[in-house]
């Protein structure tokens, strides 16, 4: 397996997606909410699970683009280490938000573990001006295993 050189994967640090725009769907909120076996919420108000994809289409980017960012070897090679959300507003059915992304970190860990790369992303939500929510993704980018003895 080819490892890819530290250089080569911190590129990728200030990198920024497209952007672009997402409305939650009244029917998508209701399906993701009756997947988390919740109640809906009031007012139209969109489950928090939303941030786990709105993020992602709203950029205009994909998991595959965010592996192939940090040159995975495969998808079975990411690991994820946390999902950060912050909500300043409530996220809305049927309101349009407009979603902007960027890689703000990388950094080549090398433990006992193994070696892998740590690169954080970040997915902010804004509808007129105003911040609404933000998603802090940190992935591992899994580079090996190997026995020091």
């Amino acid at each position: 397996m080819d490892i890819p050189s530290e250089e080569s994967v911190k590129k990728v640090i200030g990198h920024q997606f497209p952007g672009g725009e997402y409305l939650i769907a009244h029917w998508e909120n209701f399906l993701l909410t009756e997947c988390t076996g919740a109640q809906a919420l009031p007012d139209g108000m969109a489950h928090p699970v939303a941030l786990f994809h709105v993020p992602f289409l709203g950029a205009n980017t994909s998991i595959g683009e965010m592996f192939e960012l940090g040159q995975a070897s495969s998808e079975f090679s990411i690991g994820i280490e946390s999902y950060e959300w912050e909500f300043y507003k409530p996220l809305m059915e049927e309101e349009l938000y407009q979603i902007s992304g960027s890689i703000l970190e990388v950094e080549r860990i090398d433990n006992e573990d193994g070696l892998f790369d740590r690169i954080k992303f970040q997915f902010d939500i804004r509808q007129d001006r105003q911040d609404i929510a933000r998603s802090t993704i940190i992935w591992h980018y899994n580079r090996g295993r190997y026995d020091r003895s």
